[in-house]
């Protein structure tokens, strides 16, 4: 299965008693359907330099029962993982993009009453062509964006495309690597990284192997 995940930080620094104590309190509720419907976060668990929790979300699904719809309450669940880092803290949210983004806002709101507190971590291009140029021949999939030829927003390089170094040094002069999927060899993981950190794991691993990897792995790469 794939896993996937984002990472944020705060901008400003909170303990984690304090961040555990004001999203403990977080709770909003609507009523659809005749549905209460409640987002919160729950499951906290403080292990050393990082702070563990749950944000949980109700909806109602649609479901087919005997030729009709109907909607059934169904919660979403996805952990977040406060982890400081080089005296930064940062905010793992093991989601797909969207939702991850919707979560960091929800964080904000609750820690800081606004949103744009808990923003996007970065990886700068510079950290990603090092990554790729210290073994090129890990590199699975490269995307460049930042393109300056008229009308095209992106250029990519793919398999045995990547051994071409006259066609990377080409992409190169003209964009910025936005996207490369990776082998770690010490792991044997295959892992997709953009420079807003939205990861995807394609390696069959579970969950907390994962979170280990980007401890050890993702977080150094990351601007300051």
């Amino acid at each position: 299965m794939v896993l996937t995940a984002k990472i944020f930080k705060l901008r400003r620094d909170l303990d984690f008693d304090t961040i555990a104590d004001k999203l403990e309190n977080f709770r909003e509720e609507r009523t659809e359907d005749d549905v209460n419907l409640v987002m919160n976060f729950g499951d906290f668990r403080f292990m050393g330099d990082e702070l563990r929790c749950k944000f949980m979300m109700d909806k109602l699904v649609p479901v087919y029962y005997r030729g009709a719809e109907r909607k059934v309450p169904k919660t979403i669940e996805a952990p977040v993982i406060f982890k400081e880092h080089e005296g930064v803290k940062y905010v793992i949210v093991m989601e797909k993009k969207r939702m991850a983004n919707f979560i960091a806002n929800k964080i904000s709101e609750a820690l800081f009453i606004s949103v744009g507190e808990v923003v996007e971590a970065r990886i700068s291009h510079e950290a990603l062509k090092a990554l790729h140029e210290a073994n090129p021949g890990s590199s699975r999939v490269i995307f460049f964006d930042d393109v300056d030829i008229p009308n095209v927003e992106k250029l990519s390089l793919y398999g045995e495309s990547l051994s071409d170094t006259s066609l990377y040094s080409m992409y190169l002069q003209h964009g910025k690597i936005w996207y490369v999927v990776f082998e770690f060899k010490k792991y044997g993981y295959i892992v997709g990284i953009t420079r807003n950190c939205v990861l995807t794991m394609f390696s069959n691993i579970d969950s907390e192997s994962f979170i280990q990897f980007i401890y050890k792995e993702i977080l150094p790469l990351i601007e300051a």
